[in-house]
């Protein structure tokens, strides 16, 4: 059974973003980056001092991961880039041919072994997939048939990973083998088609639990798991987006959202619409993992 929360998420950024997306805590500097994909910006938050900076890196942005240095690894539109948090360069290092052309990268996470998971989106329903680019620049696709892959994550002892189709209301989980980086034995963990919700970004918790952004729900959700509702987080937008935790003791939940798509109607309702949420927990998130082979590349 679920438990509905009283609404008590705090909006800490008026950024009116048309899709944000991909929350990073970056511990090192305790701050925080996002993007806004068509607004083809990198966003470098400091919750500190309340103080917002972007970098126009010049593309469709969906997704950035830290690495070992000053740099974001990014997906703009069909390739792999590194952004220079110093400079502002973008450097391109790898490029994708798509199996279908109204396709990109869309979310992606590191595992603890330093190697990026990123999925694609498609507007041909399966096309899209999901795939692994290792330290030293291997090239690989890890599953097929998807449409909108989403919400990447891997449980705190590192033998389940769970991976998002949106468009199918759904998050799936395999066994992962670390050592390898593969995954097999799909299953579908939550379903949520009987609500017409689509479960978007997600993070994962010390305790395994996941909490995903549900967009058009109004909130957040937080699945055990075994894929039973623990609880949700009521929010005053439409289309939250992806969470992550951050802070000086991961406890603190940070929410983007989007307001793409919305009409005016839409957006009167939801007021703050592409705006950043923070909200304090009693729960700990687990440590960014970061690209490992950004001085190889």
């Amino acid at each position: 059974m679920s438990r509905l929360m009283n609404p008590s998420a705090e909006n800490i950024l008026n950024a009116r973003a048309r899709l944000g997306e991909c929350p990073v805590w970056d511990a090192d500097r305790q701050q925080l980056f996002w993007v806004d994909v068509y607004n083809h910006r990198v966003h470098q938050f400091d919750p500190a001092t309340g103080q917002d900076r972007y970098f126009d890196v010049g593309n469709v942005v969906s997704a950035i991961v830290l690495t070992e240095d000053d740099r974001l690894l990014m997906a703009l539109g069909n390739e792999l880039a590194f952004l220079n948090l110093e400079s502002g360069v973008v450097s391109s290092i790898h490029q994708v041919e798509f199996p279908h052309p109204d396709t990109r990268f869309n979310d992606g996470k590191c595992d603890v072994q330093g190697r990026l998971w990123i999925g694609s989106i498609s507007e041909a329903v399966g096309q899209a997939e999901l795939y692994r680019y290792d330290p030293d620049g291997r090239w690989q696709v890890m599953e097929t048939g998807l449409t909108i892959s989403n919400g990447l994550g891997w449980s705190p002892d590192g033998s389940a990973f769970y991976l998002t189709d949106s468009v199918q209301h759904q998050i799936y989980a395999y066994d992962f083998e670390a050592e390898t980086g593969t995954i097999h034995n799909r299953r579908i963990l939550v379903d949520l088609s009987h609500e017409g919700v689509e479960p978007d970004g997600l993070t994962i918790d010390q305790q395994g639990n996941l909490w995903s952004a549900l967009w058009n729900g109004w909130c957040v959700a937080c699945f055990d798991p075994t894929g039973e509702e623990i609880r949700r987080i009521q929010l005053p937008v439409q289309r939250p987006t992806s969470v992550t935790f951050g802070g000086a003791n991961l406890t603190d939940l940070y929410i983007t959202s989007a307001s793409v798509g919305l009409s005016q109607q839409e957006i009167q309702q939801g007021f703050y619409a592409g705006d950043l949420f923070h909200l304090p927990t009693d729960t700990a998130g687990m440590a960014t993992c970061r690209f490992k082979g950004g001085n190889q590349l």
